[in-house]
């Protein structure tokens, strides 16, 4: 891991490497929705689009983790017209907080990996998203879906993501 957070993102955009990543992430992120999706009300409790974009950012740097972000909402919109066009930019932002928050908690702890770190990660993007999304959308409860539905993905976040990270560090 490079020393500075913000020194990381243009020479990782100039590698192969990061592009390979963030494709493999991606595609988790096309597959785990659809997954999801087999569950009744799967999409917004288990909140899948975001977990593969908390891992590539806190494992691999804040450029594969802005491209999985972005570029996993909108293939799965162009692959399955979902989400919703006009929660595209909610989603976008999302995980635009989520992919900074998981490699700037990363860095702070030398790579290093805990539950407490990473329910700090899913906060740190919840929220502000959240105070995003009730100002796109002037719906209180729309906002608050995630925290009044999506607990189980949150949790999901913070634990599967812990293990799969644990793994990975290693």
């Amino acid at each position: 891991m490079s020393t500075t957070l913000t020194g990381t993102l243009r020479p990782d955009l100039l590698k192969l490497r990061t592009y390979a990543l963030a494709g493999a992430f991606v595609a988790g992120n096309i597959a785990l929705p659809q997954l999801a999706h087999l569950v009744p009300g799967g999409g917004p409790m288990l909140l899948p689009i975001y977990f593969f974009t908390l891992i590539a950012a806190y494992r691999y740097g804040l450029a594969a983790g802005i491209l999985t972000g972005a570029l996993s909402p909108l293939v799965n919109y162009l692959l399955f017209a979902m989400p919703a066009a006009e929660m595209l930019p909610v989603l976008l932002a999302k995980s635009t907080l989520l992919a900074t928050a998981a490699a700037w908690m990363a860095h702070r702890l030398n790579g290093k990996v805990s539950l407490l770190a990473l329910l700090g990660v899913v906060l740190a993007y919840q929220l502000p998203g959240g105070l995003f999304e009730l100002l796109y959308t002037g719906s209180w409860s729309m906002a608050l879906q995630d925290f009044r539905v999506g607990l189980p993905g949150m949790a999901l976040q913070v634990v599967g993501g812990w293990l799969i990270l644990r793994k990975l560090m290693k």
